[in-house]
């Protein structure tokens, strides 16, 4: 039986906001895995505080920026140990050079973008060089881009979550922007319901029928009722089907749409810290 620490327990309360004698419980059921152990709190009717924990990251900054013809956008991510490292100005005057380097060369993926030079040396060497200046280790860990006839980003207070969205035809940068700042605020898993991974929608019809059980529902309902829970997680979950925030009479889609009936959402990029 894997030893369950009480840092373990901690850590899961952090992501999931429920109690720490239910966190530790789930931890020794699940043998310390922590997804699997989130899944058995939902389905034992946990209310979690957040259903999708971020990918795993310490300290640092995320920061996205338009390339100069406007039609993509990127983001990245520079990870350093400590918040104190995190504040100071010349760690984020470096993300500021990589992101600025990402937008002008917009390369196909991470490893490419180690390669791009900025001040004469690689990206990569140069965050060798700047782990010797600044004393702590730095790695640029995260790197996205995404193409559209209008793209927008945007970066939360304290660089410590940004996002990046791409739409299908020209849109007003005000807009585009709120679209990228609803990312940030609602988290979405896919641009709609048709996007959403099979992996995921057969996990919330499983968490959806286990929670039914568990409220005392029979089998043959249960079922039923996991289908009209999914159909709550797409309105939820999914990025045209929120509800706007500045305006939660009307979806995202029908927000974007005042624009152009044409006008959809192509893609989007988020990342936390």
């Amino acid at each position: 039986m894997a030893k369950i620490s009480a840092k373990d327990v901690a850590k899961l309360r952090k992501m999931t906001g429920a109690g720490m004698m239910d966190c530790k419980k789930a931890l020794t059921e699940t043998e310390g895995n922590f997804d699997e152990a989130i899944d058995l709190l939902r389905k034992k009717g946990q209310k979690i505080a957040s259903k999708r924990a971020d990918r795993d990251a310490t300290e640092g900054v995320v920061l996205s920026k338009i390339s100069t013809d406007g039609k993509k956008a990127v983001i990245i991510t520079l990870n350093c140990e400590t918040d104190f490292v995190a504040k100071n100005e010349d760690f984020i005057a470096f993300g500021k050079k990589i992101v600025d380097a990402a937008a002008e060369n917009t390369p196909a993926n991470l490893n490419d973008l180690k390669k791009v030079t900025i001040d004469g040396k690689t990206i990569e060497d140069e965050v060798i060089n700047q782990t010797g200046v600044i004393g702590e280790k730095l790695d640029v860990s995260y790197y996205e881009l995404v193409e559209g006839e209008t793209v927008s980003s945007y970066i939360h207070h304290g660089n410590r979550l940004a996002t990046v969205v791409s739409f299908n035809k020209e849109l007003d940068a005000e807009k585009a922007k709120d679209v990228a700042m609803q990312v940030a605020a609602m988290n979405p898993v896919a641009v709609s319901k048709d996007s959403v991974p099979q992996e995921v929608i057969d996990k919330e019809l499983e968490i959806g029928k286990a929670q039914a059980i568990e409220e005392g529902k029979p089998e043959d309902l249960a079922g039923k009722i996991a289908f009209g829970r999914l159909n709550k997680f797409f309105k939820e979950s999914t990025l045209l089907a929120q509800a706007f925030v500045k305006d939660n009479k009307k979806t995202v889609e029908q927000y974007i749409k005042e624009s152009d009936k044409d006008l959809t959402v192509n893609d989007f990029k988020r990342y936390s810290l």
